[in-house]
């Protein structure tokens, strides 16, 4: 979430100059780690307090039923296989690409890096190694990530990347753009190209594609919490800034300035239409003052991202925190339909849209016992077969410190007419709280980080899911360890 937001803790304002003394404790990448402890307070207690602003948790509101059109019990199976790093891993993204080829992404841990597998659909991906890595001198990496395999097979990434000096470590905050063309991610990425296209403070950046011409959206955390896109018309070799789908829309995104959670972006292949998501607070009301962002947006560009039309996809009572954390959208390559996600910190819903944006439908809640209270949504479409994957717990809160957390997943074979929930992960993936309050999180409430994602495989039609299980390893001092897990259908 945006470093440049203003904090609503205990009513005071903090901007990022806050965040930046706070983080003068960390070294530079590679720099004295002796050994796991050490590694850990560097980069992974960073990880656990990397967003300046509070994501407001929604935890006096009651658990809705599953609505008709919600079953238990699909009958998919799963296999799950922890993909283990010694450096640790949490917040991982997945992508699948025509011809079944898988890329994994995941934040490390310990170090200042984004760590990157590749394999086909079913198999067990090989490490390939950091993919932002070096990028440039003084450049630490794996703040965030986002992945894309293009139509002409071309990998498309982008990370958040950190700027350090000797007497500061980090002053600033930018945005990665990669490029692997043919997904060529042998010999440590040396048929990769990698630059640095924005370094004005940034944060949660999201890559899309349509053939040849590719987006990246990311936040201006520094002064104005604005969504910024950048496209390139030539594969990912040069870019060029484009509109806002914040900005001049009036009273519709008047709630969005210093105000929003920036989700996904997404290209519609059918029409070249390139999507926005994120969640916002009330205007006039919120503004500055809470981090409940109770409105869902979604904006379009039927102009190659030039400008922008926004819509309200779901309204909450004030003060319902639909940013649990990020809202998810999907894009259906067959025939344009959107489906739109978002957690009110107790179930998941999703509401659809079959012109292109315009308009919504009614939202519907997909989460049901044993996923009680559901998070992190996290969405595919391909051919009117939506997977929507969430963690869940029986517990009634997020904040329960004795909630047992799963991965669960809401499938719908009908164009989003009806669910059933399995459950994928085959043990617990944490057991306790999960916070979304950023900087406020208490050590060991923040281990999953902020999201994780799916993918359909378009020649089987089956999901792979990526998330972050905590109970797996533990670093030299006993603490927990996040790594990642591949669960894929079987």
């Amino acid at each position: 979430m945006p470093f440049g937001l203003l904090a609503w803790r205990c009513g005071q304002a903090v901007n990022s100059d806050f965040v930046l003394q706070d983080l003068q404790a960390y070294p530079q990448p590679n720099a004295g780690r002796s050994d796991g402890e050490a590694s850990l307070v560097k980069k992974g207690v960073y990880m656990r307090h990397r967003y300046l602003l509070a994501v407001a948790a929604a935890f006096a509101l009651t658990a809705s039923a599953a609505a008709p059109g919600v079953a238990l019990g699909s009958g998919l199976t799963f296999t799950n296989t922890a993909l283990l790093r010694p450096d640790g891993g949490s917040e991982p993204a997945v992508t699948i690409g025509k011809d079944s080829t898988m890329i994994v992404g995941s934040l490390s841990w310990q170090l200042f890096q984004t760590n990157l597998w590749k394999g086909s659909f079913g198999s067990t991906p090989i490490f390939q190694g950091a993919v932002d890595a070096g990028i440039e001198p003084g450049v630490g990496g794996g703040g965030d990530e986002d992945f894309d395999l293009a139509s002409n097979g071309t990998l498309h990434g982008t990370t958040l990347v950190f700027f350090f000096n000797p007497i500061s470590r980090i002053t600033q905050l930018g945005v990665s753009a990669i490029r692997c063309p043919n997904a060529n991610t042998s010999n440590n990425f040396s048929g990769c190209s990698r630059q640095i296209i924005d370094t004005t403070q940034a944060d949660r950046q999201w890559v899309a594609s349509n053939g040849r011409t590719v987006y990246i959206s990311y936040h201006d955390s520094g002064s104005s919490t604005l969504i910024h896109v950048q496209r390139s018309d030539d594969d990912g070799i040069t870019w060029q800034k484009v509109g806002d789908p914040v900005v001049a829309q009036g009273s519709t995104t008047g709630s969005s300035t210093f105000n929003n959670d920036q989700g996904e972006l997404q290209v519609d292949p059918t029409t070249g239409i390139v999507y926005a998501i994120y969640a916002a607070g009330q205007a006039s009301i919120q503004k500055g003052t809470s981090a409940n962002f109770n409105n869902v947006l979604v904006s379009r560009s039927l102009d190659l991202g030039k400008t922008w039309t926004a819509s309200l996809v779901f309204h909450a009572p004030l003060n319902t925190a639909l940013n649990n954390v990020f809202p998810a959208l999907a894009v259906d390559p067959a025939n344009g339909d959107l489906y739109a996600s978002w957690s009110d910190a107790h179930t998941i819903s999703v509401s659809k849209s079959i012109d292109h944006g315009q308009t919504w439908s009614a939202a519907l809640t997909v989460s049901m016992s044993p996923a009680t209270t559901a998070i992190f949504p996290a969405i595919d479409v391909r051919n009117g077969l939506v997977d929507l994957a969430y963690y869940g717990t029986s517990a009634s809160s997020k904040d329960d410190p004795s909630a047992v957390w799963n991965v669960y997943l809401a499938q719908s074979t009908d164009g989003g007419a009806t669910y059933s929930q399995t459950t994928v992960s085959n043990k617990p993936n944490h057991v306790g709280v999960v916070c979304t309050q950023g900087i406020a999180c208490a050590p060991g409430t923040r281990n999953l980080l902020d999201l994780f994602e799916d993918a359909i495989d378009p020649v089987s039609g089956k999901v792979a899911i990526i998330y972050t299980n905590d109970l797996l390893t533990t670093d030299s001092s006993g603490n927990p360890l996040p790594q990642v897990v591949l669960a894929q259908q079987s």
